[in-house]
C-alpha cells in the first residue's frame, strides 16, 4: 500500500529541516549554515523506500531507526559525525512505503532495504542500527547484500523477543505509543498523549519528533505517519523458523557477521539485560560493548554526541 492511498500528507509550508539548527545548539555542535541534506527515494520490490542523504559523497554510513520512530531521529548524530551518510525510512515509517501485507519482519525489511543500498555507488559502509533497525541491521549484516566495515547495534539483541523478559526490560514507551491511540482531534493531543511516556522530557523538546512522525487527515485530525495497526500486529516468522521463536534466527544471524560489531546499551535502559549482553558476546566474539550514562533505550536521541563519538572511535576512517 503506497503512501498516496493512506492518509493526506502534511500542509505544504512544513519544513523538515527547520530544526537542525535547535538541534545543533542543544548539543553544542557548530553552526555554520544548513547542512547538506535532502530527502530521496527509490524502487524497492514492491514498495519506494524514503531516506535522509547526508553530504554529497558516496553514503559511508548507514543508519535504521526503532518502531515507531523515522529517520529524523539521526539528525543530532548525523550533524556530529559530520560524514556521508544515509539514513532510511524503515517499510511502513516516515515517508516509505505501508506494506500492503504489512509484514515488518526485521528478515523482511532488510531484504527490502537491501535492494536500495544495491543500488547505490559501491562503497565500504558501516550499518548503525536501533532497536528495530538494530535487529533489521543484524539480518542485512549477515546477508552480505552489502559490503560493510563495521556494525554498531543500538540498545537491543535478539533476546528482546523472550516471552519470560520481565516489563521493565521491554521499550514500554514505544510499545504503549504503537499499540495506543490512533487519531487525535488535535495535534496537541497527540503530543501530550506522546509527553505520558515521556514524563521526564520537556513536552516542547518533543515537538519536533512528533511533528515528523505525524500527518493530518483529511477530516482534519491528526495520526501516526507509521502503520501503527500494522506495527501492532504479529509479525510472521521467517521461512524455516518455528512461530514459537521467530527471534532465534537472528541469534544465528549474528554469529555469522564477518565484520566486528559494537553493541551501546543506555545506562538508564533496560532492555538489554546482562543475559541479552552475555549471550551477545557469546555469538559473537570480541564484540566492543559499551554503555552511555544518562541515555534511555533511544541513546541517539539522549546522548547523539557521545554516540556519533562512539561510531567515530569504534570505525577510525572506514567508508
Amino acid at each position: 500500500m503506497s503512501q498516496a492511498s493512506t492518509p493526506a500528507e502534511r500542509a505544504p509550508e512544513y519544513d523538515e529541516f527547520a530544526f537542525l539548527e535547535t538541534y545543533a545548539r542543544h548539543e553544542g555542535l557548530p553552526w555554520n549554515g544548513r547542512p547538506t541534506v535532502r530527502r530521496e527515494s527509490a524502487q524497492a520490490g514492491d514498495i519506494k523506500l524514503s531516506g535522509l542523504v547526508w553530504g554529497s559523497g558516496s553514503p559511508e554510513l548507514i543508519f535504521l531507526h526503532g518502531g515507531g520512530q523515522n529517520a529524523h531521529t539521526w539528525d543530532s548524530v548525523a550533524m556530529a559525525l559530520d560524514r556521508p551518510l544515509i539514513a532510511i525510512d524503515l517499510p511502513g515509517h516516515g515517508h516509505s512505503d505501508w506494506r500492503q501485507d504489512r509484514d515488518y519482519h526485521p528478515a523482511r525489511s532488510a531484504a527490502t532495504v537491501g535492494e536500495w543500498l544495491t543500488q547505490l555507488p559501491p562503497q565500504p559502509r558501516v550499518l548503525v542500527g536501533m532497536s528495530m533497525g538494530g535487529l533489521t541491521s543484524i539480518v542485512l549484516a549477515a546477508s552480505g547484500v552489502t559490503e560493510l566495515t563495521h556494525l554498531v547495534i543500538v540498545d537491543i539483541t535478539p533476546g528482546v523477543a523472550r516471552r519470560d523478559r520481565a516489563p521493565e526490560q521491554r521499550p514500554e514507551g514505544v510499545v504503549r505509543l504503537i499499540q495506543g491511540q490512533r487519531t487525535f482531534d488535535t495535534f496537541d493531543e497527540m503530543l501530550q498523549a506522546t509527553a505520558a511516556l515521556a514524563p521526564n522530557r520537556p513536552v516542547d523538546s518533543l515537538r519536533p519528533g512528533v511533528l515528523h512522525n505525524s500527518r493530518q487527515l483529511a477530516d482534519g485530525r491528526w495520526s501516526w505517519r507509521y502503520d501503527q495497526a500494522g506495527m501492532a500486529g504479529p509479525r510472521p516468522p521467517r521461512e524455516g523458523v518455528s512461530e514459537e521463536s521467530p527471534m532465534e534466527q537472528l541469534w544465528e544471524d549474528l554469529s555469522r557477521i564477518p565484520v566486528p560489531v559494537m553493541l551501546v546499551r543506555g545506562g538508564n535502559s533496560k532492555v538489554v539485560s546482562d543475559e541479552d549482553q552475555a549471550e551477545f558476546e557469546r555469538r559473537k566474539p570480541g564484540t566492543r560493548m559499551e554503555t552511555v550514562p544518562g541515555a534511555g533505550h533511544s541513546v541517539q536521541s539522549d546522548r547523539a554526541t557521545r554516540l556519533a563519538e562512539l561510531i567515530t572511535d569504534f570505525t577510525g576512517s572506514a567508508g
